[in-house]
């Protein structure tokens, strides 16, 4: 089940939050609670991601980006994830998860979110975000000229870079 109460709860927290720059990194505190374990009374790998999904919109309310969208009419799409685990997080133990975007290409937007828990890295990922409309993606150079911050546009780090261009040659199914 979707956590709605924790997105209303971390965008209730955000909105009082100091606000904060495009290039700033996030950090929200979390725990893993009953709903949020497998059978092995760990965090689950699904769960990850929704608990990265309140990161980002931790750092959209604080950046102006959430503002910026709704004043369009715009959404977020996830366009893909590359995740990595090397440590487990129990039931009941706290986390923190750290949000920063990193660059984009001119279409997409790259975030790298992480997982720490007693100042140790749980997991990683870099996530491709797209902003759409109705009429479909919205490119990125159009999304910073709205935040007002054309000179936005960090080189693409090689590492990112790489994944791109891995994820570029992934076979994909016809319709």
């Amino acid at each position: 089940m979707y956590p709605y109460h924790k997105v209303i709860i971390t965008l209730l927290k955000a909105k009082y939050k100091p606000k904060i720059d495009l290039e700033d990194t996030t950090t929200i505190e979390c725990r893993a609670g009953l709903f949020d374990i497998d059978m092995y009374m760990e965090l689950n790998n699904a769960r990850y991601l929704s608990f990265m999904e309140l990161g980002r919109w931790d750092f959209a309310v604080r950046t102006g980006f959430g503002d910026m969208m709704k004043k369009n009419k715009w959404g977020i799409a996830v366009g893909g994830i590359s995740k990595r685990y090397r440590r487990r997080i129990p039931f009941l133990s706290r986390f923190s998860l750290t949000t920063k975007l990193l660059c984009h290409d001119g279409r997409w937007f790259y975030f790298l979110q992480e997982t720490i828990r007693n100042k140790k890295i749980c997991s990683s990922a870099i996530i491709k975000i797209g902003v759409v409309s109705k009429q479909g993606l919205v490119e990125a150079n159009e999304v910073i000229k709205h935040m007002d911050r054309e000179d936005w546009g960090h080189e693409i780090p090689d590492w990112v870079a790489a994944w791109i261009s891995a994820e570029s040659q992934r076979p994909w199914p016809k319709d």
